[in-house]
């Protein structure tokens, strides 16, 4: 299941969306709040140039503390622009300003293009841009194959492309004579054949990135008239490579580019709900081996994390809003650094940062919202990292009853092992089994 998302352009997704919601929420003093867009293709000395002719209009603004604060974000904004040589391919975003009196500046390099140059000076920061890239439609492929051809087209929204088309000619079902039925036969099963392996190979050519070796689209529907769409889904090289992009077969009335058309419409709701049933179908997974009891599931912050350490988790899930902090705490008796995980409740007890064996107050030497730890990290422990909203009933409960952190592992793990802390623990046992082999000789001499 978590082959049929795309983890990388997920995670990156939800880091935009988080510094949005910064961004928003974000007030500086008076007009100090700089954002600069700048498009792939633009000339990084331009954008220097405009930040140049900024500077010294700034010089005019009349009050001290506002010109201040606007000369310092223009500052920063120049400097963070000198890490470039050019824009990035899919350009560069710089955010700069005062906030409570202390200096504000992110850059970011978009994972989709932007469209336009912007620079804006005003009290808040312009992220318009950066919400239209969450906004775009995904790109969703389209095979649309009959007797007479092929199509290969993609949809984005309301913008529809063809790929490729191409036409075929294949022998009718009725044999001209001079020819045996079984020669006939033969022919028409080696042409069909050929014409299956040649939609297969162009599949793969327009459907596969050259630079990840991954789908790019985030779903495939198969479309056509007659037989061929459902051979094609079945097909072992097909299969192998798109089996969990297949959102939807869809029997047409037309082939080419009519039957791109009506596909498009046949498949209309599916595609609104994509990413709803996704997330439906990846934790529908998570509960179904909680429910068939496997030991291949794993719940709750710290199990999820020890298990995660393991390296004996497949899929990562993780709610969106998980409030959870990751705090790295230093013992100043004995200068180790502990891990803990507090929720914001947690964080309020000032018992969570001192030393149960000393009193003595822990020091704080990271504080990062266990998401973005995640985000970062994850790619460490040879899992994949899936995101969840709680939208959904499934998503729902999961938030709910389960924490809104979880695993789907490899393996089956005893979670109750975790709290073994002791290798020792197990010699008990043994002196116990001694105990009863003493007792079973004497009862025996008796």
């Amino acid at each position: 299941m978590a082959e049929s998302h795309q983890p990388d352009e997920n995670i990156e997704t939800w880091k935009m969306k988080r510094l949005i919601k910064e961004l928003d929420s974000a007030r500086g003093n008076g007009t100090s709040m700089i954002s600069l867009i700048i498009p792939p293709g633009y000339q990084i000395s331009h954008a220097s140039k405009k930040l140049a002719e900024e500077v010294g209009k700034a010089s005019n603004i009349k009050s001290r503390v506002n010109r201040h604060s606007v000369q310092t974000a223009l500052t920063s904004a120049q400097q963070r622009l000198k890490l470039y040589n050019r824009v990035p391919t899919n350009g560069l975003v710089i955010y700069a300003g005062t906030i409570n009196d202390k200096k504000f500046i992110r850059h970011l390099e978009p994972f989709r293009p932007i469209n336009a140059f912007h620079y804006v000076c005003g009290s808040k920061f312009r992220t318009d841009e950066m919400n239209e890239l969450l906004e775009r439609d995904e790109v969703y492929g389209f095979i649309v194959m009959d007797g007479n051809g092929t199509l290969f087209g993609t949809l984005s929204g309301n913008s529809r492309d063809i790929l490729h088309q191409f036409h075929v000619e294949l022998p009718n079902k009725h044999r001209r004579g001079g020819q045996s039925a079984s020669r006939f036969s033969h022919i028409r099963d080696e042409k069909r054949h050929n014409y299956l392996t040649k939609v297969v190979e162009l599949s793969i050519k327009h459907f596969i990135s050259d630079t990840t070796n991954q789908c790019n689209v985030r779903g495939l529907i198969l479309a056509g008239t007659g037989d061929f769409k459902n051979e094609l889904a079945q097909a072992v090289v097909f299969k192998s490579r798109f089996s969990s992009r297949v959102l939807n077969i869809v029997d047409t009335a037309y082939g080419g580019e009519n039957g791109f058309n009506q596909a498009i419409r046949l498949s209309s709701e599916l595609l609104l709900n994509v990413k709803f049933l996704q997330e439906q179908r990846l934790i529908e997974k998570y509960f179904d081996e909680i429910s068939r009891d496997t030991g291949k599931f794993v719940n709750g912050v710290e199990h999820t994390l020890k298990a995660l350490e393991m390296g004996a988790v497949e899929v990562l899930i993780v709610w969106e809003e998980l409030d959870c902090v990751r705090y790295e705490l230093k013992i100043s008796a004995t200068k180790d650094i502990i891990v803990k995980h507090l929720s914001k409740d947690q964080e309020a007890n000032q018992e969570n940062f001192r030393d149960p064996n000393s009193g003595l107050d822990l020091e704080v030497m990271d504080r990062t919202l266990l998401l973005e730890w995640l985000a970062d990290n994850y790619g460490q422990f040879g899992c994949s990292l899936e995101f969840v909203t709680n939208k959904s009933t499934e998503g729902s409960q999961f938030v709910r009853g389960f924490g809104g952190i979880g695993g789907i592992l490899r393996y089956p793990v005893e979670v109750d092992d975790f709290d073994l802390d002791d290798p020792t623990d197990d010699e008990p046992d043994e002196e116990e089994e001694e105990d009863e082999v003493v007792y079973e000789e004497d009862d025996d001499s008796e």
